[in-house]
């Protein structure tokens, strides 16, 4: 029972809000999730991280002892637009709702804080704790951003360097002028930006002439600290370069996951926090089903599973799995296969397909049976 109805909660709108989230956790640091009801169904609702200032009750920031959420709202009076700053104030108490004119702020609704929803009867009803529960890019709450944004500028400059260095520009040239036919050189300028051209003269029997002195540009230079910067890059933010050499040709299992190692280890760490802030929604969900008369189910265990998108060598895969049967359970090598993605449903049809298979052997020893007595 508590598995259909979490299966009920936990569905393709929670699943791409949970994805917008993980996007504000890589961006900002850490994304905001709401919970809250809706005529008595439960929702959820992404807050912007920029909206959030959050007060923790330890130095470990595992506890949130209220959260201040400021937002602009825009507002129309008549044909005039103008903007509204809203500041909420969270706690475990309820919900305060206030404006900030002028750096005061003024209370929107009655004083007190407000419960967060309400029984049909009327009677309040909180969830006895905040129900908004931070999650996490890293325990530090550090952006992905901060790991590769010098990098990247130093990359930028790089490429903005190059394309100066080599378009042909008069400015970023030394020109020597002999017996040049100008009073002044920037008269000379003039000249060569308006006409594209100037004129020199023949003296005393030494020809006139322009000649430039360049930077030899040597663009090999450029590329390799391209590539340098490109590979520091992926390194710190630990990522995966799909342009790797070890996937030329046909790479086995281990060069992937040598590729994708670095990728793997911060998923890691990224799933670690998650699962304490889902453990925090769960305790959440289960006050939200005790209230509505479903059951408690605070004692029952919830494991919370993350696949993870990886390229594999399938053929390698498979014939690993097809070696390990005898010492494996065949749950656990069906888990592994690459093309199965429900374990008990695949188990199942395997059982449906063997009793198939048994019954129409011995309906067959039957048939034979019977022709041999004809």
């Amino acid at each position: 029972k508590y598995k259909e109805l979490l299966g009920g909660l936990f569905d393709s709108a929670f699943y791409s809000g949970l994805l917008t989230v993980g996007e504000a956790s890589l961006n900002c640091g850490v994304g905001w999730l709401y919970v809250y009801t809706d005529a008595g169904t439960l929702a959820f609702k992404r807050f912007r991280p920029w909206e959030i200032l959050p007060l923790w009750e330890d130095d470990a920031q595992t506890s949130l002892k209220r959260v201040i959420r400021v937002y602009e709202q825009p507002s129309w009076e008549g044909d005039d637009l103008t903007v509204v700053e809203k500041v909420e104030i969270y706690s475990a108490e309820g919900v305060q709702f206030y404006e900030l004119v002028n750096g005061v702020l003024i209370p929107s609704a009655e004083q007190g804080p407000l419960p967060y929803s309400r029984t049909e009867n009327g009677e309040a009803l909180n969830w006895g704790e905040i129900p908004i529960i931070p999650f996490k890019y890293n325990s530090a709450m550090a952006p992905l951003i901060t790991k590769v944004k010098t990098l990247q500028d130093a990359l930028n400059a790089t490429l903005s360097d190059f394309q100066n260095n080599m378009q042909e520009d008069s400015r970023n040239t030394i020109l020597i002028l002999k017996n040049y036919d100008g009073e002044n050189l920037s008269e000379f300028r003039r000249n060569l930006a308006v006409y594209g051209a100037i004129k020199v003269n023949t003296s005393e029997g030494a020809a006139g002439d322009v000649t430039a002195l360049t930077v030899e540009v040597n663009p090999e230079n450029y590329r390799v600290l391209l590539t340098l910067l490109k590979k520091a890059i992926i390194e710190n933010a630990m990522g995966y370069d799909a342009k790797d050499d070890k996937m030329s040709g046909t790479p086995n299992q281990m060069n992937i996951l040598s590729m994708y190692n670095d990728i793997d280890l911060d998923a890691n760490k990224m799933e670690m926090e998650y699962q304490t802030s889902l453990k925090g929604l769960l305790c959440l969900i289960n006050t939200y089903l005790s209230l509505m008369g479903y059951g408690d189910f605070s004692d029952e265990e919830v494991e919370i599973v993350f696949n993870r998108d990886m390229m594999m060598n399938v053929s390698e895969v498979v014939q690993n799995i097809k070696n390990s049967e005898g010492l494996l359970s065949e749950e656990t090598l069906v888990g592994q296969h690459p093309w199965v993605t429900d374990v008990r449903t695949e188990l199942e049809r395997k059982a449906e397909e063997r009793e198939t298979s048994v019954g129409q052997r011995d309906a067959y020893e039957g048939d034979e049976e019977a022709g041999e007595a004809e």
